[in-house]
C-alpha cells in the first residue's frame, strides 16, 4: 500500500469512529425504502460469476458476505400447499374447474396464499430455508386438457381455453393478493407451452402445433394470467416447440412472452428441462451450451443443476456476463418485492403479510371452504330419481377400491389433510339412523397394489365390533415410556409428510405399533408390503417391524417386475391356511427434519374374494354406493406404472379398469339400486353405468372433505351444480392419435360425434329455465363490445346452483370451432326464484384465429345460445347478431 493511500485508509476509519452512522451505513440494496428493482440492480453488481451462477439454481445458496440467506425457489400450491406439514386440502385443480366458479376459485387462491404466508412466517422465526416453504408457488397448471388420456389433466382446469383463462386469472390474483409492489406470494403459471403429454416422450418430443392451434387454444389462458392476472413468474415446459426446447424458445419466450405480452416477471425451468437439451433434445452438445441457450432465451432459474456450468459458458464467451445479471435482477427484485430481506425476523417483510400467525394454516374457517368447494365441484352425470338418497333407508352398501382411500381424496400435487374424510366415513355420518356395510370390492387394476382394507382388521382377539387395529403412537423413536396417545386406526394408510401423526408428537422424531388381529378373506397366499413415505425405505431416517402369531417377518422381500409397488418396499408373503383371525404386530420409527414421514400397509388382494364380499354387502343392502374410478397412483406425472390401461402415467384406455366393471356387474345382478361414484382425475368412458345404474356422481379427486361433501350430495343437503370442464367420450375410437396435437377432432370446440357427456354437462335436483335473451345490438361494429342479458328461474321445488354457459357459434371457415364457450356464471337460486343475467363480451372474445394465426374480430354473421348446457344437449335461448368491418387484435 502507498503511503497517499494507507494515510486515506487512515482517514476514513478515523472517521467512521467519529460517526457512528458512517460505519453503519446501509448498502443501497439494504436500503428497504427503495424501489425492489432498484436494491436489486445494487446487489448484483456486488456478486462474483460463481455467487451469480448459483443464485439462478432453484437450492439457490446462501451468500453470508452480503447477508443473504439460502432461498428454494420450488414450492407448490395447486390446491394446498404441498409438502410442508398439513395444510388445508381443496378438490384437484379439475374439481376445481368443475365448479365453474371463478369467485370460489380466488378465495381458495387467497386461502393458499395465507397459508403460504403463514407456514413461511414461522419457518423465518424458526431459520428454516427448506424446500416447501418459499413464497414462490409453482401453480397454477394451465395446459389444456386437449386428451384425456394425459394424467396430468387432473392438475389443470380442462379443455377449454376461456374457461381455463377465467379460472387461472381468479387463481393467479388470489395467490398474489391485490398490492403488486408487495406481492403475498408469486404464482408461477406453468407449463409454457403446448403441453400435455405423452409423458413417456417430454423430455424429447417435439410439438409442431399450426399457428391457428397455438394462438386459439395453447396461448389464450397463459396470456391472461400475464396480462390480466399480472403473474409474477412462469414456468417453461420440458418438450420443444416448433424444434426448439420450450426453454430454450426465443419465439415463446422473448418475442410472445416478453414482447407482445410485456411479462416482466421471472421465468424458472421446469425440473431437469435444461438438462434434457443435451440428453434428450440433442438440441446442445452438453451443459455449457444448454445453460447459455437457456439464459440467452430468458430463462432466469433452473430447477436442477445444469446452471453450475454457466461460469465457464461465460468464459467460453457462450453468452456475456451481462445476461445473468439480466436474470438475477429479475429474481432479486421478486425476492425483494416478497419482503425477503426485511422485517423482524429477517425475511418475513414489513407488510401486513408479515403478521399472519401460524394459526392461520389448517384453520376451521379454511377447512369450511374446503366443504364448500368439494360440494360445488360434484357434477351429477345420470339420475333416474334414486337421487338424493330418500329417508328410511336401513341399510347402505358402501363398495369399491375409492371408499376409504387417501389417494383418491388427494388427487397428486397435494397438500397434507389433518383431518382427511373418505367417502365410506362421510356416508356413515350423514346416515347416521342406517347401517353402512363395508367392502372394498376390488383393486383398481389387475395386480396393482392397494391399501389393505379396514374389514381385515380387529384391535382385539373377541372383536369389539370396531374395525381396525390398535395403535400406540409414542413421543421418540424407541417406544419409549408411555405412549402420547392411543386410538383404533381402521387401517394403516397414512401421509405424514414433514407433519406430526398425532397432536402433540414432533415431525422429527416419533415411533407408532398397531396390533390387532388380521383375518384373510380366503385361504392361501397373501401378499402385503409396507409402503413408506417418500424416503421410500432409508434405514437411518425409517425402520419397519413386522411380527405375524408373534414370529417375527423377513422384511427382506421384494417382488421383481411387478407393478403392484415400486422396488423398495418390502413384500410380506404371508400363507394362510384358514380363515381364522391371525395376530398382527406392526411397528414403525421415524427420525428425521426434512424427510417425510407416514405409512401404508398394502396387498394384492385376492380379486374373486372381494367381489363376493360386495356382492355378500350388497345383498343385505336397500342401495349400493360403488366408489369406482382411478387412483393419481396410477395416473400422474411420469410414473413407473406399465399396466393393462395404464402405461407411464398415462391411460391407453378410458374405460372403467375391466376388474372395476366386473365389480359393478356383479353387485347390479342382486338387482338392488346401484348409485355409481367417480373418483378420479380424467374423463372416463362408463357407458355401461349411464345405462345401467341408478345415478352416476362425478366427485373427481375432492380434497379433504371428500367424504362429506358426496355424502351431503347423496343426502341431499347439497344440490350439486357442478358442470364437467372436459369432454367425456365413448371409446378412444372418436379420438386422434394420443400424440397429435392438432385440435381436429378434439374437445366440444372441434369434436363432431356425440359424446358420452359434453363438455358443460351436469344435472341438478332442481330445474331451470331461460328466457328473453337479448342482444344490445343486432349489428356490432369490429372492435366494439357486445351486451347480452337473459334470464334464468329455478322452475323446481328446491334451491340449487346453476351454471349459465354462453356460448358462441361463429361463421364456419377451414378452421374455426364449431362452438365457443363466450361468457358462464354460477348463480344461487332459491325454488322460484328467477335471475336477470348479463354478459359483456369483449372484442377478443369476440374474435377468431385465422390460419395463420392472426386473431381479428371478422364480419359475418354469428349466434348466441344460452343455458345450463351446450346448445343440442338441453334447453336454451339463442339469437344472432352481425358483426360488421374486420379488425386485427395484438397477439
Amino acid at each position: 500500500m502507498t503511503r497517499s493511500k494507507q494515510a486515506l485508509t487512515y482517514a476514513l476509519l478515523a472517521a467512521s469512529l467519529a460517526c457512528p452512522l458512517l460505519a453503519q451505513q446501509k448498502a443501497p440494496y439494504e436500503d428497504a425504502s427503495l424501489p425492489a428493482r432498484e436494491r436489486a440492480q445494487d446487489l448484483v453488481k456486488r456478486m462474483t460469476l460463481e455467487e451469480k451462477a448459483a443464485q439462478m439454481m432453484n437450492e439457490a445458496p446462501a451468500l453470508p458476505r452480503l447477508s443473504i440467506a439460502e432461498y428454494n425457489w420450488w414450492n407448490e400450491g395447486l390446491h394446498g400447499m404441498a409438502r410442508s406439514g398439513y395444510a388445508t386440502m381443496f378438490p384437484q385443480a379439475i374439481g376445481m374447474a368443475a365448479t365453474w366458479d371463478t369467485r370460489l376459485v380466488g378465495e381458495i387462491g387467497t386461502t393458499i396464499s395465507t397459508e403460504a404466508r403463514a407456514k413461511y412466517n414461522q419457518a423465518m422465526a424458526e431459520g428454516n430455508h427448506a424446500q416447501y416453504y418459499g413464497l414462490t408457488i409453482w401453480s397454477p397448471n394451465i395446459n389444456i386438457f386437449r386428451d384425456p388420456r394425459w394424467g396430468r389433466g387432473q392438475e389443470t382446469y380442462g379443455e377449454d381455453p376461456y374457461l381455463t383463462s377465467r379460472l387461472g386469472v381468479a387463481f393467479v390474483e388470489g395467490l398474489q393478493g391485490s398490492d403488486t409492489l408487495h406481492p403475498k406470494t408469486i404464482a408461477t403459471p406453468k407449463h409454457f407451452a403446448v403441453h400435455s403429454g405423452p409423458e413417456s416422450e417430454r423430455h424429447r418430443f417435439n410439438v409442431t402445433p399450426s399457428p391457428h392451434d397455438l394462438e386459439e387454444t395453447y396461448l389464450p389462458a397463459f396470456r391472461a394470467t400475464i396480462t390480466e392476472a399480472h403473474a409474477g413468474s412462469l414456468m417453461c415446459a420440458y418438450n420443444a416447440v416448433n424444434g426448439l426446447p420450450a426453454c430454450a424458445n426465443q419465439a415463446l419466450l422473448a418475442d410472445t412472452l416478453r414482447k407482445h405480452w410485456g411479462f416482466e416477471g421471472f421465468i424458472t425451468s421446469d425440473c431437469g428441462a435444461v438438462e434434457d437439451f443435451f440428453t434428450g433434445h440433442k438440441t446442445s452438445p452438453d451443459a455449457e451450451h444448454a445453460a447459455a441457450a437457456a439464459v440467452l432465451a430468458g430463462t432466469d432459474t433452473n430447477c436442477g443443476d445444469t446452471y453450475k456450468a454457466l461460469p465457464q459458458a461465460v468464459r467460453d464467451k457462450l453468452l456475456p456476463e451481462s445476461a445473468l445479471d439480466t436474470a438475477l435482477v429479475r429474481l432479486f427484485t421478486a425476492r425483494f418485492a416478497l419482503g425477503m430481506f426485511d422485517g423482524t425476523p429477517k425475511g418475513v417483510g414489513t407488510s401486513g403479510y408479515a403478521r399472519l400467525p401460524f394459526s392461520e394454516d389448517d384453520s376451521a374457517a379454511h377447512r369450511l371452504l374446503a366443504t364448500r368447494a368439494a360440494e360445488e365441484a360434484m357434477v351429477l352425470l345420470k339420475n333416474d330419481g334414486t337421487l338424493p338418497l330418500k329417508p328410511g333407508i336401513r341399510t347402505l352398501a358402501v363398495i369399491g377400491p375409492n371408499a376409504a382411500l387417501i389417494a383418491a381424496i388427494e388427487g397428486n400435487y397435494n397438500a397434507i389433510p389433518s383431518s382427511p374424510v373418505f367417502p365410506v366415513d362421510g356416508v356413515q355420518a350423514a346416515f347416521a339412523s342406517s347401517r353402512v356395510v363395508y367392502a372394498q370390492g376390488s383393486p383398481h387394476a389387475e395386480g396393482v397394489a392397494l391399501p389393505a382394507p379396514r374389514t381385515l382388521f380387529a384391535p382385539d382377539q373377541a372383536g369389539s365390533g370396531q374395525p381396525g387395529l390398535k395403535a400406540e403412537y409414542y413421543s421418540n423413536p424407541s417406544f419409549s415410556g408411555a405412549p402420547a396417545v392411543t386410538r383404533i386406526d381402521p387401517q394403516i394408510d397414512f401421509d405424514w409428510t414433514n407433519a406430526s401423526p398425532v397432536p402433540g408428537l414432533s415431525a422429527d422424531s416419533y415411533s407408532v405399533r398397531w396390533s390387532g388381529m388380521l383375518t384373510p378373506p380366503a385361504p392361501g397366499d397373501s401378499t402385503f408390503g409396507l409402503r413408506a413415505s417418500r424416503c421410500g425405505r432409508c434405514p437411518d431416517v425409517e425402520k419397519l417391524r413386522v411380527q405375524l402369531d408373534g414370529k417375527e417377518v423377513d422384511l427382506g422381500q421384494h417382488l421383481p417386475g411387478t407393478e403392484a409397488w415400486d422396488s423398495v418396499t418390502p413384500a410380506l408373503l404371508f400363507h394362510f391356511a384358514d380363515t381364522q383371525p391371525h395376530r398382527l404386530q406392526i411397528e414403525y420409527t421415524h427420525q428425521s427434519r426434512r424427510l417425510a414421514g407416514g405409512l401404508s400397509l398394502r396387498w394384492l388382494p385376492p380379486v374373486a374374494a372381494l367381489r363376493a364380499e360386495a356382492v355378500a354387502a350388497a345383498r343385505q343392502a336397500d342401495v349400493v354406493l360403488a366408489f369406482v374410478g382411478l387412483s393419481p397412483e396410477l395416473e400422474g406425472e411420469e410414473m413407473p406404472v406399465h399396466v393393462q390401461g395404464f402405461s407411464g402415467g398415462d391411460r391407453t384406455s378410458i374405460d372403467l379398469p375391466a376388474v372395476q366393471q366386473q365389480l359393478l356387474e356383479a353387485v347390479s345382478a342382486t338387482g338392488k339400486p346401484l348409485v355409481v361414484v367417480l373418483l378420479n382425475g380424467s374423463a372416463l368412458a362408463v357407458n355401461w353405468a349411464q345405462a345401467h345404474a341408478a345415478a352416476v356422481l362425478e366427485a373427481w379427486y375432492p380434497g379433504e372433505a371428500g367424504g362429506t361433501a358426496i355424502a351431503n350430495t347423496l343426502l341431499g343437503k347439497n344440490n350439486p351444480g357442478g358442470k364437467l370442464p372436459l369432454t367425456f367420450y365413448h371409446s378412444l375410437d372418436d379420438l386422434p392419435p394420443f400424440d397429435n396435437y392438432a385440435m381436429r377432432g378434439r374437445t366440444y370446440r372441434y369434436f363432431s360425434g356425440k359424446p358420452l357427456y359434453g363438455f358443460g354437462y351436469g344435472l341438478s335436483y332442481t330445474t331451470f329455465a331461460y328466457s328473453a335473451l337479448h342482444v344490445a345490438t343486432p349489428k356490432v361494429k369490429a372492435g366494439d363490445s357486445l351486451v347480452v342479458e337473459a334470464e334464468v328461474r329455478n322452475t323446481g321445488a328446491r334451491a340449487g346452483d346453476e351454471v349459465a354457459e354462453l356460448y358462441l357459434t361463429p361463421p364456419a371457415t377451414d378452421v374455426s370451432p364449431r362452438l365457443v364457450l363466450a361468457a358462464f356464471d354460477r348463480v344461487h337460486l332459491q325454488a322460484g326464484e328467477s335471475r336477470r343475467l348479463r354478459f359483456t363480451l369483449s372484442p377478443r372474445q369476440l374474435s377468431q384465429v385465422d390460419a395463420a394465426g392472426a386473431r381479428s374480430v371478422t364480419a359475418g354473421s354469428y349466434r348466441l345460445s344460452v343455458g345450463g348446457s351446450q346448445p343440442g344437449e338441453g334447453a336454451v335461448e339463442s339469437a344472432g347478431f352481425t358483426i360488421e368491418g374486420s379488425q386485427e387484435l395484438p397477439r
